[in-house]
This record gives C-alpha cells, sequence and structure tokens, in this order.
C-alpha cells in the first residue's frame, strides 16, 4: 500500500464555510476523505490546519509555519511515497506583508523539506483557489484585504513556474473549484467532491 501526505491549510482539513465556530466537514465530504474512499490501494494522511502558512508565524495562533511542522509530520508518518501540497492562502493575509514571489519562496523551502524522502516527481503542488471579491468584509474574513484577493490570483503562475522547475507535478484548485460565497475562502460540499476526483486524476500519473 503506498502512503500519499495530503499537506494543507483550512480548505484540507475540510472547514465548513462561513461556520463561526470552525466546524469541519464529516468523513466521506470532505475531498481527503473521497479521495482515500476512492483509492482504497493508498493510505491517504490527512495533514491539514485552519490558519496554516509556508513560513509565516501567526501570533494570534502559534505553530501554523508549514515549514516549522514538516520534519516531525514527514518523520511520523515515514516513509512517504507522495504529497499533495496546498498552501499560500493564508500567506495572502496584510499582517505578513508578503508578494507573490515572497509566498513561493517559503513554498520551496517546504518542498526542500518534503524532498528529502520524497522524489520530486512524486510531489504534486496545488495553487490555492482564489478568493471571492468579498472575502475581505467584517462579516467573512477581515484578516484579508482586498489587496490579498489579487495576491492570490498572482499565486497560480508562481507555483507553476516552481513546480516547472523543481521537477513537481503541478495543479491549480482556482481552475476546477471556488469559495463558497458564505466566506468566499471555502470549498462546499460540492467543491470537495470535484476537487477530489482532480486530484485522484492527478495522483494517477504521480504514483
Amino acid at each position: 500500500m503506498k502512503t500519499v501526505l495530503a499537506f494543507g491549510d483550512s480548505n484540507t482539513w475540510g472547514l465548513v464555510p462561513g461556520s463561526v465556530s470552525k466546524e469541519r466537514y464529516p468523513w466521506g465530504v470532505r475531498w481527503t476523505s473521497i479521495l482515500q474512499e476512492r483509492c482504497p490501494e493508498i493510505r491517504v494522511i490527512e495533514e491539514g490546519l485552519c490558519g496554516r502558512t509556508t513560513v509565516f508565524e501567526d501570533d494570534l495562533r502559534p505553530g501554523r509555519r508549514g515549514l516549522e511542522a514538516l520534519p516531525l509530520i514527514l518523520e511520523t508518518h515515514h516513509p512517504l511515497d507522495a504529497a499533495v501540497v496546498m498552501l499560500g492562502t493564508n500567506d495572502c493575509k496584510p499582517v505578513y506583508g508578503a508578494s507573490a514571489h515572497t509566498i513561493g519562496k517559503g513554498l520551496e523551502l517546504c518542498l526542500e523539506e518534503m524532498e528529502h524522502c520524497i522524489s520530486p516527481d512524486r510531489i504534486l503542488v496545488v495553487s490555492p483557489l482564489l478568493f471571492g471579491e468579498d472575502v475581505w468584509r467584517p462579516e467573512k474574513d477581515p484578516e484579508f484585504s482586498q489587496q490579498s484577493v489579487i495576491l492570490c490570483r498572482e499565486l497560480k503562475e508562481v507555483y507553476c513556474g516552481i513546480a516547472g522547475k523543481r521537477g513537481n507535478a503541478f495543479l491549480a484548485a482556482s481552475d476546477y473549484v471556488r469559495p463558497n460565497a458564505a466566506d468566499d475562502e471555502h470549498m462546499d460540499e460540492d467543491g470537495h467532491r470535484v476537487f477530489a476526483s482532480v486530484v485522484y486524476e492527478r495522483l494517477k500519473t504521480v504514483l
């Protein structure tokens, strides 16, 4: 049996759009579990965390730096045959003051860590789904801004270039799924279903 690490943020964790108390979609609904049920021959390791970034520390919620978490996660689940990494959404918060280029550099540091134990061609880099235009409004997620919406759009090209340079597989989530209007940030049940199918098809070329 092959083992695949799904490493990401709240869209990998399965946060229900607009849920104030951070409700999570149950098993069978979130994309990682749909992928697992569709592929009984692989074991999907769910490593999604709300607020996770590539390299930036959230002063309000410690432990969100993906780069810092990776060594322990990789050692815990060793050996791994492949990985799906979808980060960058939270890096777009204005508090970090990052450009798309800088976010890409953070992603590369995460990829370097992964490549210590996973072949580059077996790492699927996923650029995140785009924000809805109103994500920054007080009733949605005021940690973001109007600039965050623009910044997120730039990640597809940056991530595609990084994956091409490093020999990783690439997938743009924004080509297939959109966030639910409840918060303009997270996939709904249909989105998880669609995304699971897309990842499944892409993983067949990686494993």
